[in-house]
This record gives structure tokens, C-alpha cells and sequence, in this order.
């Protein structure tokens, strides 16, 4: 079961944001990631948990920051109900997509599982983004290419690196993405602080 520390930034102009620590593995019904988020200064700031069938669609989303929770699933696309801290203010959304996204990389290795692409092979995505501070909708198009899968030598074997290219379809903005298993190497505002067992493979 990996679990360890995300340092999340701004990928512009590399301003820390906050401290990700999850731990996550595969289970009976796919997979599981869990994570509590502090700020710089260590003040509590959010949570992630997120479980995936073993096809790779999110069966269960639940989202905390900012005084406001969200809670979703794939049904009918996906659907997602976001309430603010008292739950006077409750709102539900429905779209045609494939499943969900946001800051945590938590998401990358979802949308990654959800692919499955094979090298040199490319597919388009539609996700719903909640991104903070107030974990608000926004639909988006992205086209997701593995370029390479390599394996790289460990004290406990190989371990197999899967190259991405992600394109934001609405920007044309371009970035690369670094996954092993179920742990984000690197990403755009994403650098792996700490690890605390090796990833899980998936079957």
C-alpha cells in the first residue's frame, strides 16, 4: 500500500499551495485513494477520497476544501452534488463525461487506469475538473498520449514508468505527466516529496 507526500505548487510561477499525504492500493472493487491536504503554514486544508471500479470509473468521489464537500460518481456520465459546510447550499450536475478531475494527482493515475493506452497511441477525454478554492464545475477536453513505458531498475525490480503527454483541448497547452503504477513521479505542479513503499502494479 504506497503512501507518502505530494508537494503541490502553482506550475506557473511555482508558489508552494499545499501538502498532499495519501496512501492508496487496489482492492476488491479496483482502486482506492485517500489523502488529507495542509497548507504551507500545516493548517488543515482539504480532503481527497476517490475509489475506482476495476474498469477504471470513479464509483465513488468525495471532495473537501474551502467550506464546501462534493460528492460523485459515474451515472449517466457523472454526476456530483456540491454543498457548502452548513448544507443549505446544495447544488446537482449531470455531464456527458468520463469521469473526474482536479489537483489532486490522485486524478492522473484515475484517467490513466480509465485509458489504458497502449505506446505511441492516443485518445480524447472529457472530464469534470474541481479545482479549489471553493471546488466549483468546470467541464473540459483533454487528448492523452503514452509516449513510452520504460522499465527502471529498484532494490525491488523493475519498476515500469509510463510516459504521458497530456493536451489541454481547449488551450492547446501541453504538458508531460510521469506515472508508476499507482504514484505520480512528476507533473505539472506535482513533485513527489515522499514515498513510503514501492507503488502498486496493476494487473
Amino acid at each position: 500500500m504506497p503512501r507518502g507526500r505530494y508537494s503541490l505548487h502553482d506550475p506557473h510561477d511555482h508558489t508552494p499551495v499545499a501538502e498532499e499525504h495519501f496512501q492508496c492500493a487496489p482492492g476488491p472493487s479496483g482502486w482506492r485513494y485517500v489523502s488529507q491536504l495542509t497548507t504551507p503554514a500545516g493548517d488543515h486544508r482539504g480532503s481527497v477520497d476517490l475509489t475506482l471500479d476495476d474498469l477504471g470509473r470513479p464509483i465513488r468521489l468525495e471532495l473537501h476544501a474551502g467550506g464546501w464537500q462534493v460528492r460523485g460518481a459515474a451515472l449517466e456520465g457523472v454526476t456530483w452534488v456540491r454543498t457548502d459546510a452548513t448544507g443549505t447550499e446544495a447544488t446537482e450536475g449531470n455531464v456527458r463525461a468520463h469521469a473526474f478531475t482536479g489537483t489532486s494527482p490522485a486524478f492522473l493515475v484515475a484517467t490513466a487506469r480509465l485509458l489504458r493506452l497502449t505506446p505511441s497511441t492516443a485518445t480524447r477525454v472529457r472530464l469534470v475538473s474541481f479545482t479549489g478554492p471553493v471546488l466549483a464545475p468546470r467541464t473540459l477536453d483533454q487528448s492523452w498520449t503514452l509516449v513510452e513505458s520504460e522499465a527502471h531498475a529498484t532494490d525491488n525490480g523493475p519498476l515500469a514508468v509510463d510516459e504521458y503527454q497530456v493536451t489541454d483541448l481547449d488551450t492547446g497547452e501541453r504538458h508531460t505527466v510521469h506515472i508508476a503504477g499507482d504514484v505520480v513521479l512528476s507533473a505539472p505542479g506535482i513533485e513527489l516529496g515522499d514515498l513510503r513503499s514501492p507503488p502498486s502494479v496493476f494487473d
